[in-house]
């Protein structure tokens, strides 16, 4: 059905289209009257099962009126069901794309853009549909894979369970129902709440914040702390490890779970001596231990003779099938992500890279960082200068300007409202990566 709308900047009327997909997936087009002959294929992020559908065609509002104004076509869908839907998301969005083009006709360029899971469905239309795409943008996105995301989901709650539930038979994993899912999650909350009243809980809870590099500044709520100001960072990670056990380790997980028909995640052999080693925040750990008079090697040696958790071989098979990638990238991508994310922490652009490095197409890939708090927390100057600059590499056929100078230069052309704040970084490598690219990570 078509519906012509109020548009929200100031510009010739764009031609509003809203529908439904035979897989019953809602999608909608906004095509400018002065199209400039591109259009952005929006995939959008994690949506909790249950939730109603929606489609979504730009990252927000604001960004959403840059595009226009500056005659992009937008298109994007909703996916058949939402939860852990890569399955159904990928053919959704090139159903979407479909309709566009019969509609309208072909585009002179095509661009692949998604968000935070949305990134890992954008990877994938990359990775197995090169030939529907001139490029992907990736903007703070699961691009290490299902696989990776759920195995350092589990690391810090199966640290908490250890270290401050380790009498309770709370399970961690391999939940029938969402019930279960919720009581487990109830109950190592309020086990990591009375912890953080004393130093040596305050302590242990950093050390589960390590194992999946919870940054000590991961909110734009927050101040941020001082570079050795430990224990803020630690009340900062507090925040957002308990934002992880309200929904993704437990409820998100069932989800994910009774797609992949079984538990998909495991830390047999893992040795989280070295993990905490190469976490960003080991300083922060061992200086609160310090503090609090506590042995870090003995809480570590504990986590290492601890029970360990299998995987359901089926379940890791589906979950690799649908959602982890081959990093052979035949376009360019570009991938851009906030310093200071919680949720899908910045290490994941580490675990890309490392696979298309192995797949040879790391010359098709570039990554560029936000100096900012929060979970894609980019202003629409910043997602501009993303979108230009992958434009550019689509124009000459190299990459240019993508250092953080030139993408700060470039966001403020496109949007001298709003925060330029690319900075030079390089992440850390990611703790568990996992990738079609490397057999061996399986083990």
């Amino acid at each position: 059905m078509a519906a012509p709308v109020a548009p929200a900047y100031a510009a010739a009327p764009a031609e509003h289209v809203e529908g439904r997909l035979p897989s019953g997936a809602v999608y909608v087009m906004d095509k400018p009257v002065d199209w400039n002959g591109t259009v952005v294929l929006f995939s959008h992020g994690y949506r909790p099962a249950g939730t109603p559908l929606a489609a979504q065609n730009a990252p927000d509002d604001a960004t959403k009126a840059l595009l226009l104004e500056k005659g992009y076509a937008l298109i994007g869908s909703s996916y058949a069901t939402n939860g852990w839907a890569v399955a159904d998301a990928v053919p959704d969005q090139l159903a979407t794309l479909d309709v566009f083009t019969e509609r309208v006709g072909p585009a002179r360029r095509t661009i692949a853009w998604g968000m935070s899971y949305g990134g890992l469905v954008t990877t994938a239309i990359a990775e197995r549909h090169p030939e529907r795409i001139d490029g992907s943008l990736s903007g703070c996105g699961l691009v290490h894979g299902g696989v990776a995301n759920w195995n350092n989901t589990l690391d810090p709650v199966f640290a908490l369970k250890t270290l401050l539930a380790p009498g309770s038979s709370v399970d961690v994993v391999g939940f029938p129902d969402q019930a279960s899912a919720a009581a487990a999650a109830g109950t190592l909350s309020t086990a990591v709440a009375g912890a953080q009243a004393t130093p040596e809980g305050r302590a242990r809870i950093a050390l589960a914040a390590a194992l999946h590099n919870i940054p000590g500044w991961n909110a734009t709520s927050q101040p941020k702390p001082a570079p050795d100001d430990w224990n803020a960072q630690q009340a900062n990670q507090y925040q957002a490890l308990q934002g992880l056990l309200a929904l993704p380790a437990f409820s998100w997980r069932q989800e994910a779970e009774s797609r992949a028909g079984g538990n998909m995640s495991w830390n047999t052999g893992v040795d989280y001596t070295k993990m905490l080693r190469r976490s960003p925040v080991f300083k922060e750990v061992t200086e609160l231990y310090r503090d609090a008079g506590l042995s870090l090697k003995n809480d570590l040696r504990a986590l290492n003779r601890a029970p360990r958790i299998s995987a359901d071989p089926a379940a890791v098979d589906w979950m690799s099938r649908t959602s982890a990638f081959t990093g052979r990238l035949r376009k360019p991508q570009l991938d851009i992500h906030t310093t200071g994310d919680a949720l899908v922490p910045v290490q994941t652009e580490s675990a890309y890279r490392r696979a298309t490095a192995a797949a040879g197409s790391s010359s098709r890939l570039r990554q560029a960082y936000v100096d900012n708090a929060g979970h894609c927390t980019f202003s629409p100057a910043e997602q501009m200068a993303a979108l230009h600059t992958l434009e550019k590499r689509l124009t000459s056929g190299h990459w240019q300007g993508t250092d953080p100078a030139s993408l700060n230069a470039t966001a403020a052309g496109a949007d001298p409202t709003t925060p330029a704040r690319y900075i030079p970084y390089r992440p850390a490598p990611y703790p568990r990566p996992y990738d079609l690219a490397h057999p061996a990570d399986g083990r």
